[in-house]
């Protein structure tokens, strides 16, 4: 789904972004979008290291 955006796509969705929540607040939402990611793949890397000890 994603991988069909492309680059213009990208694009306008960050000129939306940027009038919607404005200059100000794009930092936070990115550092928060980060910090989500971070914690979604060290959840998942968890959960994967359990299945593979409990095969073991």
């Amino acid at each position: 789904m994603l991988t069909n955006i492309g680059v213009p796509g990208l694009i306008l969705i960050l000129v939306i972004a940027l009038i919607i929540f404005g200059p100000s607040k794009l930092p936070e939402i990115g550092r928060a979008f980060g910090k989500t990611l971070r914690e979604f793949k060290s959840a998942t890397k968890d959960i994967l290291d359990d299945d593979d000890d409990k095969k073991a």
